[in-house]
Order: C-alpha cells, then sequence, then structure tokens
C-alpha cells in the first residue's frame, strides 16, 4: 500500500479558510452554509470547468449523468484538476495521470499501477444540485435551502437564461442595486427609466422569518425604450420583491393584462470583491416572441448596474447604518442590511 496522508489534509482543507482569502475568518464561515449557483447547467458537460466560490476553487463537471463538484485539487501534488480531461466517467489529473471516480475516490495511479490505493487518497466533494438552469452548491452544512422560483417549474411560463455575467465588486452592494427603486430614472435611462418620473411613492417592508417582502407600486414602466407597447390609462406597476438572504431575491414585475415577468437575481461571490452574478427568468406572455431582445435587454440593465457597483466608495456593504445617509425609499435596503447583520456577519461587512 502506498504510504500517502492525503485525507489529513482534506480534513485541513475543509476546516481552513482557503489560500488568500478576501474574507474575515467569521463572514467566510457564515457565507459557506448557503447555497450559491457557480455555473450555468447547460455549460457543463464531460469536460472539466473551474470555477470559484468564496474564494475556494472548484471543478465542476459530469459524470455518469450527474454534476460533480469537487476542490480542484489533486492532493498528490497540488495540480488543479480543472486542467485535466474526464475518461470513462473518471477525472483524470493532468500532472501524474491520477484518476478519481465520481465519489471523489482515486481509482487509478499510473506511476504504480500494481500498488493497491490508499483509501485515504479521495477528492474533497460538495453537493451539486440543478435547478432553474443553474449547478448550485454549499460549501459547508447545507443548513439553507436553494431559493424558491415558482415560476420556472410552471407549465404558464417560458423560461429565459441569460449569460453569467461577472461585476468587479462586493455580491453586497449588486443585491442592494436590485433591491433599489430609487435609482432608476438615473442609472436605467437608456434601458427603462424616465428622469421626467424620480418620484418614490411610499411602501413598506415586511418580514417573513429571515425572508423580506416589499411591494412597490409606481408609475416607472417596465419596458424597454423604443418598445412603444400602449399601457392602459392609469395602470400601476406593481414590483414584488421577495429577498432571500445573503445574496439573492426575485421580483416579479406585474404588466397589464395579467402579465408576469419574475427575475430571479442570484449574486455568487467569487470573491470579497468580485461577484457572478445568475440571473434566470420566466413571464407568461409573449410566449411566441424571439427571446434574444429579452436576454439583450436584462445584459444591458446588468451592465448600468454594474458601473455604479464596481465604483461604489465603500467597496464594502456597511452594515453599520450609521455609516451611510439613508432616505425613505431605501427602506429594503435597511431591512436587507440589518438582516445581514443578524445572520452573524461582521459590522464592517466585506462580501
Amino acid at each position: 500500500m502506498m504510504n500517502v496522508n492525503a485525507n489529513s489534509s482534506a480534513e485541513s482543507a475543509q476546516t481552513q479558510l482557503p489560500s488568500g482569502c478576501t474574507f474575515t475568518e467569521n463572514d467566510w464561515h457564515v457565507l459557506s452554509k448557503y447555497w450559491y449557483p457557480v455555473a450555468i447547467a447547460s455549460e457543463i458537460a464531460d469536460k472539466p470547468v473551474a470555477v470559484k466560490l468564496l474564494d475556494v476553487k472548484l471543478v465542476c463537471y459530469r459524470s455518469k449523468g450527474k454534476v460533480v463538484i469537487a476542490r480542484d485539487l489533486c492532493f498528490h501534488r497540488g495540480a488543479p484538476l480543472s486542467k485535466g480531461w474526464i475518461e470513462n466517467d473518471e477525472i483524470v489529473c493532468p500532472y501524474h495521470g491520477f484518476r478519481y471516480n465520481c465519489e471523489g475516490k482515486c481509482t487509478a495511479v499510473p506511476a504504480h499501477p500494481s500498488s493497491k490505493i490508499s483509501p485515504k487518497l479521495k477528492l474533497i466533494m460538495y453537493p451539486a444540485v440543478e435547478r432553474y438552469g443553474l449547478i448550485w452548491t454549499c460549501l459547508s452544512g447545507a443548513e439553507e435551502q436553494i431559493p424558491e422560483f415558482p415560476g420556472w417549474d410552471d407549465p404558464d411560463f417560458i423560461n429565459i437564461l441569460p449569460p453569467s455575467f461577472d461585476i468587479a465588486g462586493s455580491s453586497g452592494r449588486q443585491m442592494e442595486g436590485f433591491l433599489d427603486v430609487s435609482h432608476f430614472a438615473y442609472v436605467h435611462t437608456d434601458s427603462f427609466g424616465d428622469r421626467n418620473n424620480p418620484e418614490v411613492p411610499q411602501y413598506k417592508v415586511r418580514r417573513e422569518g429571515n425572508e423580506l417582502f416589499a411591494d412597490y407600486w409606481s408609475t416607472v414602466s417596465n419596458y424597454a425604450k423604443g418598445q412603444n407597447v400602449p399601457i392602459p390609462e392609469g395602470f400601476m406597476w406593481l414590483r414584488a420583491f421577495r429577498v432571500f438572504p445573503p445574496f439573492a431575491a426575485s421580483l416579479t414585475v406585474h404588466f397589464p393584462e395579467d402579465g408576469k415577468l419574475m427575475i430571479l437575481n442570484c449574486a455568487s461571490p467569487v470573491s470579497a470583491r468580485y461577484t457572478r452574478l445568475f440571473c434566470p427568468i420566466s413571464r407568461n406572455f409573449d410566449k411566441d416572441a424571439p427571446l434574444q431582445p429579452t436576454i439583450d435587454f436584462n445584459l444591458q440593465v446588468f451592465a448600468e448596474d454594474s458601473e455604479m457597483v464596481e465604483a461604489q466608495t465603500p467597496e464594502d456593504l456597511p452594515l453599520d447604518l450609521t455609516a451611510e445617509a439613508h432616505i425613505p425609499a431605501d427602506r429594503t435596503s435597511i431591512a436587507y442590511r440589518q438582516l445581514l447583520t443578524e445572520l452573524g456577519l461582521g459590522r464592517h461587512y466585506t462580501s
């Protein structure tokens, strides 16, 4: 039997912060309990894909028809498995050819083909769930649930999945921007906002458990500029927000004639100040219309938001409510910051 101590290395890696961690130790352990999307499901096949979550380097691939997520690391000499390949449903390390099955067990060491392989030589594995066209994982505990998004499985709705969108900013800042209703007239002037309609009517935020709900009524249209769609006189747009901490929220926009557009905003924290945004969309109208205009419109909105998120100071989302000024339109973001504090994140939160 070959003498290896990979098992102790694996256990140590599971409990210690990742190398070069950009989060405080406390914040990393709090955030690691939640589920996050790390890839678009259709982009994961029989070729290893490197992804990163909370500074942890992961490899994602399919084996025997199911998604596998593991630490992107062969414990023999630290080579990234994402540079390897899949052969007979096993991932092959590109450095010395070690092979691992879908349970993470090493099945072959080519340099010593006749030697017995220690059962301790295993990969660090993580749970993988395919939902809403995305691949989700959790780094520790898996105590919480994947956010609900009922439109995706409703036969009355069609589903649209824009490509992931990278933002050189924090997930907390991105999330707060998604919940903000007073920036429409200024940040989204080219997409749907109206500089002549900046007023934010009063609205309320309610909390149920660890989730937040806010129904926001206004005359701000959700149609893209240039669509010229007739709107019934006196029509009020309802935007219903639901927040799933720490970094996911759904928005249901109510259109004329009982139309509903559902958006799930998932800000996946690659690192403390880098976010990969995933955004499944469902709607129950214009079912035969081309999907690309909707994808293009949402990418335009993402780009408008990201320009502001990447420029904000401080880069972190301050949970100390005295650190920034607030107005009544900020009710949702204030409640969101309070909720993050209750989750146990630090006062000077870095996400």
